[in-house]
């Protein structure tokens, strides 16, 4: 796995592969195409599709614009998010982020898998910073790439249109907590941490915060 930084909000672009077949996937293409091109580079991956979690620019931005160069698909998030992705172009400025409207090739609901190459990611539909927001989950290696759901000591915004702050709460607490103490997560943004670490510590929600 590899995690790139992109957009300058800095948010984390993450490359993940099967070690067998040396297929992987982008989660998350916001811009910075040059720093990913990079990483194939330097890891020797064949990119086989690009993942989304959620639509907002600086999470997909560029994402139309590379799945074209490779010649992949992209799949994801749910499509609650719509809304977002067909407002990628207007956002574009004001974040000073390049973005391209895209239509995915496959929408993805709770419950599919997504493959790459001999790796099977769980989907865990997970709204609430965006209604379609989905958490892609690797049993195997008690490993998730979560979004913007959940942070080290932070969770997602909840004040952008569409977003519900009890609905994000939810997510964290029916569908990430359940997974297990034990598992690691990539955030959209900021450090890597773990589900156990963030039930003791996050000051939104620790277990001692929502008792």
């Amino acid at each position: 796995m590899a995690i790139i930084p992109v957009t300058p909000l800095q948010q984390n672009c993450t490359l993940v592969w099967c070690t067998k077949t040396m297929r992987g996937a982008f989660i998350d293409v916001g811009g910075d195409l040059p720093l990913l091109r990079q990483a194939i580079a330097k890891t020797g991956v064949t990119v086989e599709k690009l993942l989304v979690t959620h639509g907002h620019i600086d999470h997909c931005g560029g994402t139309a614009a590379f799945a074209r160069e490779l010649g992949v698909p992209i799949e994801g998030p749910e499509e609650a998010d719509r809304f977002w992705i067909a407002k990628l172009d207007e956002d574009g400025p004001r974040y000073g982020i390049t973005g391209e409207v895209f239509e995915p090739d496959r929408w993805l609901h709770d419950g599919d898998t997504v493959t790459i190459g001999e790796c099977v990611l769980d989907v865990l539909h997970c709204p609430g910073h965006t209604p379609g927001h989905v958490v892609f989950y690797h049993a195997p290696s008690r490993f998730a790439i979560v979004g913007d759901v959940l942070f080290q000591g932070s969770i997602g915004r909840t004040d952008f249109p569409l977003g519900n702050h009890q609905q994000l709460i939810d997510s964290i607490t029916q569908k990430l907590w359940p997974l297990g103490n034990d598992v690691t997560f990539v955030p959209g943004h900021g450090p890597v941490s773990t589900f156990g670490r963030e039930r003791q510590s996050n000051p939104y929600v620790a277990d001692s915060a929502l008792a």
